[in-house]
Order: structure tokens, then C-alpha cells, then sequence
């Protein structure tokens, strides 16, 4: 199997040097916006956005990660803003809904959130302070109000490899498609899936964390410990790389967020519409989930489907969420040090 392809990929297949920093940095506009739900542990969203020649691209990276991981969403973000969208296959992409870990009495509230009828929907589980009753409630819920629908579960490595054969054996009477990063290694990825398959489970094994978060991307694949995919173009460092591990990896893919505006929810779904096969719907609707948006005119799923189009954040809505001046100071420095790393990177590579 080929090896991963360097950070900052995407400019060096189009034989570009990084923008000057000083430029990157003309046009940040920093925004803070609350989320309706907590989701992923987080009540409020900040990011960057930085707007370049071929339009817009978020800096979202997790206020706890450092500059070396964040390095890659800034490599996506200049180049969704300097380089653009890769060739597109597809005008219009499945999305799932996203339904949080929250108690099954809201599972309504939060599944009226989403516009029109909801064809696939992933479902967190495995919470902090949360047990194994209250996902069977949440996804027992999840079914009785989709009963047609494509259930998944995502565990955000929550799980250790006993809990989660407990777990996956537990919710199989509720047909899932696939469950998502049940435990933290790759190892125990490979254990989880040929358990499940021993015991006759019928979902399957799905890769997240051990793909965006791993040295090497590829592991998943060459260890047999997934069936499916989850690839994030910032996370991994820009479409054009994740296309790349896509093809090494020979697994199919399912693109998901990473908890953006509409402007970062623009860059997946162009990844998402220059794969060349797309067999699940993709995680692309968590603006939902946000009290606000860098624009009046959202990227939002309507009846399972996104539109892949162009998004630039609007003066209006961006007043309405702009961050305090200390707080765009300090993403500005984080994206200082963060081009540090990246500059680095691609200089190595080379």
C-alpha cells in the first residue's frame, strides 16, 4: 500500500507555494456561535475564517488540540479558500441527520430540527457520565420515530472491546447499519469486527478516529479492522489528500463534519462530491445544530440531501456571531503558529 500523502498535499499537486502568511491573515474574521444541543462535549463554536482568491475557507480546529494537529484543518481551510473544490462527480449528496447524546425524551425535539424526511441517521452514543441504557433508550427512540430509516451509531472510541460487544449485541435488534469507532485502537478496531462478525452481528465497522487522528491513515485498511471509512477533509489536511488516502485505502468512504459553519460544511461536501463512489450518506448536517450561521443562506439538508454550491459568509450574520476581540486575537496567534507548522511540513516534503 502507497504511503500517506504529505500535509499540505493540495499544493503540491497544483505546484503552489503557501500564501503568504501576511495574506492569509488580511481577511480572518473570527466567530463564536452558541450550539443549540451540547454536542462532542462542546456548547459553543469557534472558528476562523479565511477568505482567498478562489473564496472561503474555516479554520474550526478544537480548542484542545494542539498547533501540530491543527496544522492540518488550516492546510484544508487555505485550501478550500486559495485552491477550490476538486472536479466534482456528483451535484447533490446524501446526508445523514445527527441526532447528539441526549435523553430519549428529546430525541423528537431534535429530529424536528432537520427539514423534510430523514433517510439515514447517525446516532452518538457511548457518552461521558451516560450508560448502556440510556443508548439502547436513544436509539430504541431513533427507531420508533424513523422506522425506515438507516440507523448507525458512532462511539467516539468510547468504548473498551468487551463494552462494546456488549453494546453492539444490545442494539442489533435495531438493524444498524454500521457503528462508528466502537473503541480507540486499531487493533481493537480489527478485534471489535471480527467479533461482531463471530457473533453474528449484522452491522458493520466503521473507521473515524483511527483515520483523522492517526500518523498513518492507512492502518485501518492494511489491518482489515473496518469496513467503512469516515474521512473529514479538515482533519485530514484538505479534500485533495483525502481523495488520495480514499484511493490508497480501497474502502469505500463516508464524509462527515467536524462541527463547521456553512462555510466548512462547503469544503466536505465538495470532497464528498469528487468521490468516485459514495454508498452511505455522509455526516454533513450539524449546522442544524447551531444556534446560528456565518450566512443567511445556511447549507442545510432538505429531505436527506445537500446541494453542493459555493458558500461565503454573509456581513449580516457575521455580526450577529463575531467573537470578542481577545478571542480573535487568540485564534489569530493560533493560526499564526499553526502556518509555522505547516510551512515546515511542506518544506519537508519537498
Amino acid at each position: 500500500m502507497s504511503s500517506v500523502p504529505p500535509l499540505g498535499y493540495g499544493f503540491i499537486t497544483e505546484g503552489l507555494a503557501l500564501p503568504p502568511l501576511e495574506q492569509v491573515l488580511r481577511s480572518v474574521r473570527v466567530v463564536d456561535i452558541p450550539m443549540r444541543v451540547t454536542f462532542r462535549s462542546v456548547n459553543r463554536r469557534q472558528s476562523a475564517l479565511i477568505q482567498g482568491p478562489a473564496g472561503w475557507g474555516e479554520f474550526a480546529p478544537f480548542l484542545e488540540y494542539d498547533d501540530h494537529e491543527a496544522a492540518a484543518w488550516l492546510a484544508c481551510a487555505l485550501e478550500s479558500a486559495w485552491l477550490g473544490a476538486p472536479p466534482a462527480r456528483r451535484a447533490t449528496i446524501p446526508v445523514n441527520a445527527t441526532l447528539p447524546a441526549v435523553s430519549a425524551e428529546r430525541v423528537p425535539e431534535v429530529l424536528n430540527n432537520y427539514r423534510g424526511t430523514i433517510h439515514e441517521l447517525k446516532i452518538k452514543v457511548a457518552e461521558k457520565g451516560q450508560t448502556l441504557d440510556d443508548d439502547i433508550a436513544r436509539v430504541a427512540a431513533a427507531r420508533r420515530a424513523l422506522p425506515n430509516a438507516r440507523l448507525k451509531v458512532d462511539a467516539n472510541a468510547g468504548w473498551s472491546v468487551p463494552e462494546a460487544l456488549e453494546a453492539l449485541a444490545a442494539l442489533n435488534e435495531y438493524d444498524l447499519l454500521y457503528a462508528e469507532q466502537p473503541v480507540a485502537t486499531v487493533d481493537e478496531l480489527a478485534q471489535v469486527r471480527a467479533l461482531v462478525r463471530e457473533h453474528g452481528l449484522s452491522m458493520l465497522i466503521a473507521a473515524d478516529e483511527s483515520v483523522r487522528k492517526a500518523s498513518d491513515p492507512l492502518k485501518v485498511a492494511q489491518a482489515h479492522a473496518a469496513d467503512v471509512l469516515i474521512v473529514k477533509a479538515a482533519p485530514l489536511g484538505g479534500a485533495r489528500r483525502a481523495l488520495k488516502i480514499v484511493e490508497q485505502a480501497g474502502l469505500p468512504a463516508v464524509v462527515s463534519s467536524a462541527l463547521e459553519s456553512s462555510v466548512g460544511i462547503a469544503t466536505g461536501v465538495s470532497l464528498a462530491a469528487a468521490l468516485p463512489n459514495l454508498p452511505y450518506a455522509c455526516g454533513l448536517s450539524t449546522v442544524s445544530l447551531m444556534s446560528a450561521d456565518v450566512t443567511e443562506d445556511s447549507l442545510l439538508t432538505r429531505d436527506g440531501e445537500l446541494q453542493m454550491r459555493r458558500v461565503a459568509p454573509m456581513e449580516s450574520a457575521l455580526r450577529r456571531v463575531e467573537a470578542e476581540s481577545e478571542v480573535r486575537d487568540a485564534w489569530v496567534e493560533r493560526i499564526r503558529r499553526c502556518y509555522l507548522v505547516l510551512q515546515e511540513a511542506l518544506h519537508t516534503s519537498l
